[in-house]
């Protein structure tokens, strides 16, 4: 028995010493396991890539004349419909929408925006004065159509029934408040007051009718500012007694609401306004300064194709070409 129970001793002191060795043997492979992973090469980061700037600009932005500012949108409007997106206008060009935006509040306003860099092109119906041109020292002009400014009276003002044609000393004393009456025009017209319409100092109208008509004198202070062309003609057609220097493009497109006077017996039709003879007549330019985008120009080339030309036209102004 004694035997027998030494012998389950050094059995079990035995297993003992066994599953201490086998311990002691498992643990190398952890450290060997920390050290391979301390040797494996690092993994660089994936540098950062830059999203490519993309300098195509799908919008073209106009501001100016309330002349010219319809005869824009409605090149544009035809040039949107026709093409909808730029890739069908160049295959070039990528597939955005086409935008053009058009704005209207004065030559002078047209100028400054391209100055100011607030517009893309500025729309004006006079020419761009020297002070101005020295604010765009890269200033491109589009000649796109020509304006005439006519003498327009309402058709029951009874100023037509004695007289189709004013001489500029007239219309100097009928703008300037020295002829307060249609009576002091021509004796036999009624004692009325004549109301004077003009264009806002803003538009490029009452700088040309200054400069081709009253010089050096002043249009009357009380006489009625349009703020825009539209406006004018609108005044005229209200008023029996009024009188104002109305665009050639509104009055063919107000016939039958808007008479004209002939001006030192010249009468402002398409022949006499493009040989020049019928001197009340302005430019109608798109200006602006620096380069063309290739957007732009694709635009600019429309305007002044026959499609653009045959708007002009249509809307009562001389074309360009």
């Amino acid at each position: 028995m004694k035997r027998n129970s030494i012998i389950s001793i050094m059995l079990v002191l035995m297993l003992i010493l066994a599953v201490g060795c086998t311990a002691e043997q498992a643990a190398p492979p952890e450290q060997e396991s920390e050290q391979e992973q301390a040797e494996l090469p690092e993994v660089p980061e994936t540098p950062e890539v830059e999203e490519p700037i993309d300098e195509f600009n799908s919008q073209i932005l106009f501001n100016g004349s309330s002349t010219l500012a319809p005869v824009i949108a409605s090149i544009s409007t035809n040039f949107i419909e026709g093409f909808v997106t730029w890739d069908k206008v160049d295959a070039s060009f990528p597939e955005k929408n086409i935008a053009v935006y058009v704005s209207a509040g004065g030559s002078g306003q047209g100028v400054k925006s391209v100055i100011d860099k607030t517009s893309d092109f500025g729309m004006v119906a006079r020419t761009v004065k020297d002070s101005e041109k020295e604010q765009l020292p890269e200033l491109q002009e589009f000649l796109i159509g020509i304006d005439a400014l006519t003498l327009g009276v309402n058709p029951n003002n009874p100023v037509l029934t004695v007289k189709d044609d004013l001489t500029k000393d007239e219309i100097v004393k009928i703008f300037s408040g020295e002829y307060k009456t249609w009576k002091d025009l021509d004796a036999s017209l009624p004692d009325k007051e004549i109301i004077v319409v003009t264009r806002d100092i803003g538009g490029g109208a009452h700088e040309v009718f200054q400069s081709k008509i009253m010089g050096d004198v002043e249009v009357k202070a009380d006489a009625i500012q349009a703020p825009s062309m539209g406006a004018l003609v609108t005044k005229i057609i209200e008023n029996e007694y009024a009188i104002g220097y109305a665009s050639f493009g509104l009055v063919n497109q107000n016939l039958g609401k808007v008479a004209t006077l002939k001006v030192d017996g010249i009468e402002a039709t398409k022949e006499n306004i493009i040989e020049g003879s019928y001197i009340i007549q302005r430019p109608l330019l798109a200006i602006i300064n620096g380069e063309l985008t290739e957007p732009q120009q694709a635009f600019i080339d429309y305007v002044m194709s026959e499609e653009g030309m045959k708007v002009v036209e249509e809307m009562g102004f001389v074309p360009a070409k």
